[in-house]
């Protein structure tokens, strides 16, 4: 089972491990809210109903392992981990740097631990795919005592996602991880871009939280951190305002009054100056980390696009790599155009670069991990695995 707690949802998903099928998905959602259930104790009572119903169960004796997403790891979960007490204080010290995420990662942890304390229960983190970073790209240039006494550094977010497409990816061209280099663009409401070296991650555009990088549904990316202090002396704006308007109310929201990629295309085609203007800088922000990634990398095999909009929106993957020929990127516009739910390639036959779509499968990538550290598999702890 994978549960992924939310501070007012929990989603869960049950796979056969044998063959990766899906027996069972759900929402719970307005966790104590008016009109939904008192707490997370409740909400994985009502999955186990449910799932009860169709013959399963969370209390089934054939339940393997329950894995849990965790979206921060610092620097001491770099791996997927058998949480322990021990393992689960860690993730407590951590809330810090996710306070809207961890503090309900561990909530569903805690109420699945005391559901099911005789199955292993693995927290599977969104940073550890992003621990391969080098110092030099993931260290911002602020004095090194202050950096570390407060841990501020780039851990990246998505790592789950952009394991599970980087991989299959380099399948998609019959080929090893290990052989790909690849750029790999993770386009949801949340969106982040990997560099991904011969199946390792050497950078990424989200950062100490998951706010840095790419333009977002509501969130606004890079800007100057000066802005933060503009709002603060010139718009008399607090810490907790300025923190909502850059997390909530920015992005395709703020430049255009919609989050939605689907939205914005229905405005654009009649005539909405601004949800064109928020196209435009959604996409010019994809195309400074193409670029800058491109030289990171040195050589690039495959630019790979998932995640809702990655995945649905023809248009901006066409915008995204326009003019790019001379990178050895020649996208094909039928290939593109192509609605498809499988993986495939989208590029011109005399492309040098492979252009992909690949769906994303955070929930089997979390099952794997997890299945494969209950069955005791060492390979599967990796470096840097706690408990």
């Amino acid at each position: 089972m994978v549960l992924n707690s939310g501070s007012s949802s929990v989603k869960y998903q049950l796979l056969e491990m044998t063959d990766h099928s899906r027996l069972a998905s759900g929402l719970v959602e307005r966790i104590g809210e008016e009109g939904g259930v008192a707490d997370h104790a409740a909400a994985l009572r009502q999955v186990s109903a449910e799932l009860r119903g169709q013959g399963l169960g969370l209390d089934s004796p054939e339940l393997a392992a329950v894995g849990h997403r965790v979206v921060h790891g610092g620097t001491r979960f770099t791996a997927p981990t058998l949480i322990t007490d021990d393992v689960l204080a860690g993730i407590e010290q951590l809330v810090p740097l996710a306070p809207l995420h961890n503090p309900a990662n561990i909530t569903g942890i805690k109420v699945a631990r005391e559901l099911r304390p005789d199955l292993p229960q693995v927290a599977v983190f969104d940073t550890a795919f992003h621990a391969t970073i080098p110092e030099s790209a993931h260290r911002y240039a602020i004095d090194t005592a202050i950096a570390d006494r407060f841990a501020v550094r780039r851990y990246g977010f998505h790592g789950t996602s952009h394991a599970y497409v980087s991989r299959a990816a380099a399948k998609l061209l019959g080929k090893e991880p290990a052989e790909v280099n690849q750029i790999v663009l993770h386009l949801g409401n949340g969106a982040s871009a990997a560099a991904v070296r011969g199946g390792v991650c050497v950078d990424t555009s989200m950062g100490l939280t998951p706010l840095e990088g790419l333009v977002m549904g509501t969130r606004s990316g890079d800007l100057d951190p000066a802005v933060v202090f503009h709002l603060q002396r010139v718009g008399g704006m607090s810490t907790d305002e300025i923190d909502t308007l850059l997390n909530k109310k920015s992005g395709l929201l703020g430049l255009a009054g919609a989050n939605d990629m689907r939205e914005i295309g229905r405005r654009m085609a009649d005539g909405d100056e601004r949800a064109q203007l928020a196209f435009d800088v959604y996409v010019h922000r994809l195309r400074r980390y193409i670029g800058a990634f491109t030289a990171v990398l040195g050589r690039v095999d495959a630019i790979v696009f998932t995640a809702g909009v990655g995945e649905n929106s023809a248009a901006v993957r066409a915008a995204a790599l326009a003019g790019l020929e001379g990178f050895g990127v020649v996208l094909d516009p039928v290939r593109n155009a192509v609605r498809a739910s499988a993986g495939r390639l989208i590029s011109a036959e005399n492309s040098r670069v492979a252009v992909a779509v690949v769906p994303t499968d955070e929930e089997l990538e979390i099952a794997r991990d997890t299945y494969a550290l209950a069955q005791g598999r060492a390979d599967a702890r990796g470096p840097g695995a706690a408990g």
